[in-house]
């Protein structure tokens, strides 16, 4: 492994960007450090959120655990139906994820669900609890898209654009190396590069302007009904999404066809958020004016 990684139109060359780190002669892969981190902020943050707009962030905390476990397992199970040709010959490595291997929609509905099951069961609105969560969600995602940066994966199709990223040949799978890149191959010094494009980077990116469109939704905008941040979430995200899945190479298809898994969910996804906005936006009931509800609650205690 050669370990570098360069940017060459942005003039950085990061010479050793390390895969995993050892701690007692144990390999701990930087992907599960991102991810850890990616869900504890995410986590740490939707509670700040919660109690900002005068809800409980105890409810929180315990919600967003039984999601983050829901969200592993259901984002794994998504990741190997998609790719049963190859795990039903490796069963062992069906429970290995140190090389990556976690599909975000799989992750997001298994989230989604537990935190609309969990809701309930902790009294919270369920539609309020999505508002809520989906910020930390959508923070998480941010920082988690890093993780593929260390594992040299979820990269695109090879281009020559402003932000094109080169990868050293042998720290790339070589299945994912396309027809394209081969023919683009970059030698600098003695070491090949393949270039393409840092589809992380941007998916990072844009979350971070799917982010501030949540939280200015959330803290700016009075007149909202219950499930509108998290639709706008889906649609945002999901139109990212579909852009953004087109260049990658590494693609999960529907069985037979060439279709990407994740490009369709997209479209379906913001589709169908859309019309739900539009439907909200006519008939929701509520205001969810928070500042409102701090006040009361603020009284409520005063009188315990």
């Amino acid at each position: 492994m050669n370990g570098s990684i360069r940017f060459p139109h942005l003039g950085i060359t990061l010479d050793h960007v390390i895969k995993s780190v050892s701690i007692g002669g144990f390999e701990i892969a930087c992907y599960g450090i991102v991810l850890a981190l990616a869900m504890v902020t995410g986590l740490l943050l939707a509670m700040r959120v919660a109690k900002a707009t005068g809800q409980d962030p105890d409810k929180y905390f315990d919600l967003g655990l039984t999601a983050i476990v829901a969200s592993v397992i259901c984002a794994r199970i998504y990741y190997v139906v998609f790719s049963w040709d190859y795990y039903r010959e490796h069963l062992a490595e069906i429970v290995n994820l140190r090389q990556g291997g976690l599909a975000i929609y799989g992750g997001v509905i298994g989230g989604v669900i537990t935190v609309l099951v969990a809701a309930r069961w902790k009294k919270v609105g369920c539609f309020r609890a999505l508002d809520t969560a989906v910020i930390g969600l959508v923070w998480g995602q941010i920082v988690g898209r890093w993780g593929n940066f260390f594992n040299r994966e979820a990269f695109g199709e090879y281009t020559d654009s402003l932000l094109a990223m080169q990868l050293p040949v042998s720290d790339v799978r070589a299945h994912e190396i396309t027809d394209a890149m081969r023919a683009h191959i970059r030698t600098v010094g003695d070491v090949a590069y393949v270039q393409v494009h840092p589809t992380f980077l941007y998916e990072s990116l844009w979350n971070l302007g799917v982010l501030l469109i949540l939280l200015f939704l959330t803290f700016r905008v009075k007149k909202r009904f219950d499930g509108m941040v998290f639709l706008a979430y889906l649609l945002l995200y999901g139109t990212g999404r579909l852009w953004i899945e087109g260049l990658r190479t590494d693609q999960l298809l529907w069985p037979g066809t060439n279709a990407a898994v994740s490009q369709v969910l997209s479209g379906i996804l913001a589709a169908a958020a859309a019309v739900l906005l539009m439907i909200g936006k006519k008939y929701g009931k509520g205001t969810n004016d928070y500042e409102s509800e701090r006040t009361v609650n603020a009284k409520n205690r005063g009188r315990t």
